[in-house]
This record gives structure tokens, sequence and C-alpha cells, in this order.
């Protein structure tokens, strides 16, 4: 699997992966039925966005950059859409580990996750299993597809040296 630098041409690839993960209704607020450009903005527009590609084929992608402006921005932030067909194959891990080199390079102190589904079992598997911990629930916040109202995770990880929650062993990837 090779992580690099999204490009604009990327895109027309990107765009059925976010779509799929965004009609889901399980792991993002982002409104249903985006058109491909306001959900271009939302995407591409960050600090920065990777692709993973497998054979060529991207099969996931993550944006990456500051949690907040000024004060805080030495706290990363990333998201992360894996495509549905891929789930299983250490996609979702490979980005996440992916971020946590490049913020650690970058300097930041720590990475903060805003919002992870707390009923999205795999994804919250993972970043624990990275050295993510929940520091936080925000009840009912996010509304689930099928579930209704539930709790959106923060997740963090200190990128302190004597901080560092380093992951053990990489279990089977769920995403």
């Amino acid at each position: 699997m090779d992580i690099r630098d999204a490009v604009p041409s990327d895109w027309p690839s990107i765009y059925p992966i976010f779509a799929a993960v965004v009609a889901d209704g399980r792991s993002y607020s982002y409104p249903a039925g985006l058109s491909s450009d306001a959900a271009r903005l939302l995407w591409l527009g960050q600090e920065r966005t990777v692709v993973a590609e497998i054979d060529g084929r991207i099969v996931g992608t993550a944006i990456l950059g500051p949690n907040r402006p000024g004060r805080g921005s030495h706290i990363a932030t990333a998201s992360f859409m894996v495509d549905p067909v891929a789930q299983g194959q250490g996609v979702g891990r490979a980005l996440g580990i992916h971020v946590v080199d490049w913020a650690r390079s970058a300097g930041y102190r720590g990475i903060q996750f805003n919002a992870v589904v707390e009923t999205n079992e795999p994804a919250v598997k993972l970043w624990r299993s990275l050295g993510f911990e929940v520091i936080g629930t925000v009840p009912g916040a996010f509304e689930h597809a099928e579930q209704g109202f539930v709790g959106l995770h923060i997740m963090f990880k200190s990128l302190e040296a004597h901080d560092r929650n380093e992951p053990g062993p990489a279990p089977s990837d769920p995403q």
C-alpha cells in the first residue's frame, strides 16, 4: 500500500468513497447528498489530504492538520475514510499510522479526534490500538442512521515523549 499526498486529479476517485461513507450514516455528520463540488471543498480544502493506494487504486483517504488555529495549533486532528470494499485490509490502520508519524515529525504535541461515533466499534478499537484514549463523550451528538442519537467520543493521543502510549503489535484492521 502506498500513501501519498492527494492531487486535484485524485478527486474523481476520492468522491465515490466520500459519498458512500457519508450516505452510510454511521460515521460522518456531513450532510447527505453533497454535490461533488461541495464535498471537494470540505475534503480537499484542508491543510493536507492524503490517499492510500493499492495497485494504483485509491482505497482510502485522510485529511490532517491543526485541530484549532492560533494557540490551539500545536494539537493535530485528522479524519479518515476507507472505501467500503477495502475495509478489513489494513487501510485504516496504515492511514492512522501515517497520520501519527506525520504529526510527530511536524512537531505537534498531540492528536485529537473531535467526533468518533461511539457505536463505530471498528474505528474506536483501531484508534485505541494506536494509543488513543477516549477523553470524553458528548451524549447524543450524532444522529446514527439506524440507532438514533448516539454519542461522539473525543479521542486523544499525546505525542510528548514522556506521555506516549505507543501501540503494541498490530491486530487485524477492523476497518
